[in-house]
């Protein structure tokens, strides 16, 4: 009996010995949670905040959950629950979370949250923001849709009307008149409804009734609606839609002239990366200069995006002057949020 005793106090202690030299596994890593706004389907600028967070734990030995919301109530629970799992750093993205960020915060100081997109005054101090400069890109593609354009008139279909998409709508207008002062601009639509964001058919509707106004340039600022106005550009003969967030042109081939590319997954790893080395400031903003945004048809790789910007060289050079113009300072850009 005293034999086996020996035997399985030994094992247990070998047992415990293993598990203490045995590399840590994901359990034991860093916990990086991304919570996002609403459910994350079709949408690619939330697809952008989740890879981000997968790119940014991979990078730095974490592990990396998404919990995806679908109304104020679920983000603040989501919020909760990923400061109770014991994340490192909570990832939340849009301005949906401005009002819920810093209360969580407040109670879990150890824990530090990333606001990506958006930022609010007075937070806690383990609260960072990663912000980006929409207006100078959406600025490039206005003057791009002037400088194509047939008809001579171009407008903007948006999601909702508030001071952050004005961003989009207003500078894009502001680069139209820039590049041809005589552009005719079709009054700005906005997709409204209940779900302004991932709602194609109200997105098709919009841009239909813009196209019918004589515009032949759209610029579709509305994330997971951009689908629905993309047909609505592939059934009007000439016209050419401008997407956002990411190289949406393999989506309707032939019907995208260019997009704002916005790289939230590469702000996500870098802010989280300096979280992790305690070197991350408050407060960090992307633009055109620091790589943030961008145009697809200035990319390196732009000759397999499927834009039909390539067919257009000449108009590519005369707006990779333009940002060249706006990140040396020569051209100063105002914030249209700032306005509102």
């Amino acid at each position: 009996m005293t034999t086996w005793r020996n035997l399985l106090a030994g094992a247990a202690a070998l047992t415990a010995a293993l598990a203490s030299a045995a590399p840590a596994g994901a359990e034991t890593r860093p916990l990086i949670i991304y919570v996002s706004p609403n459910p994350i389907g079709v949408n690619d600028f939330l697809k952008l905040g989740r890879s981000g967070t997968e790119q940014a734990a991979a990078s730095l030995g974490a592990t990396a959950r998404t919990f995806e919301s679908s109304d104020p109530t679920t983000q603040r629970q989501n919020l909760e629950a990923a400061a109770r799992d014991g994340a490192k750093v909570v990832v939340s993205v849009g301005f949906e979370f401005n009002d819920l960020v810093p209360p969580v915060a407040k109670a879990h100081p150890n824990i530090a949250f990333l606001m990506v997109d958006t930022c609010v005054p007075d937070a806690p101090p383990n609260v960072y923001c990663a912000t980006f400069r929409e207006y100078e890109a959406s600025f490039l593609a206005g003057a791009e849709a002037a400088w194509t354009s047939r008809s001579g008139k171009v407008g903007v279909v948006s999601a909702l009307d508030i001071p952050f998409l004005h961003r989009f709508t207003d500078a894009f207008v502001d680069g139209a008149r820039h590049a041809r002062p005589d552009i005719a601009i079709s009054p700005t639509l906005w997709i409204g409804g209940s779900n302004p964001f991932s709602d194609p058919a109200r997105g098709q509707q919009r841009a239909a009734a813009m196209l019918a106004d004589g515009a032949d340039r759209v610029f579709a600022a509305a994330s997971g609606s951009n689908g629905g106005i993309f047909k609505a550009v592939r059934d009007t003969a000439g016209a050419q839609a401008i997407g956002v967030d990411v190289n949406q042109c393999p989506l309707a081939p032939g019907a995208v002239l260019d997009n704002v590319e916005k790289h939230t997954d590469q702000a996500i790893e870098r802010s989280v990366a300096g979280i992790f080395r305690g070197d991350q400031p408050r407060m960090a903003t992307f633009g055109l200069k620091e790589g943030g945004l961008t145009l697809t048809g200035l990319r390196e790789d732009a000759a397999a995006s499927q834009c039909t910007i390539l067919r257009d060289p000449a108009v590519i050079a005369k707006v990779a002057a333009l940002r060249d113009e706006i990140v040396g300072g020569r051209i100063t850009l105002s914030d249209p949020m700032m306005k509102k």
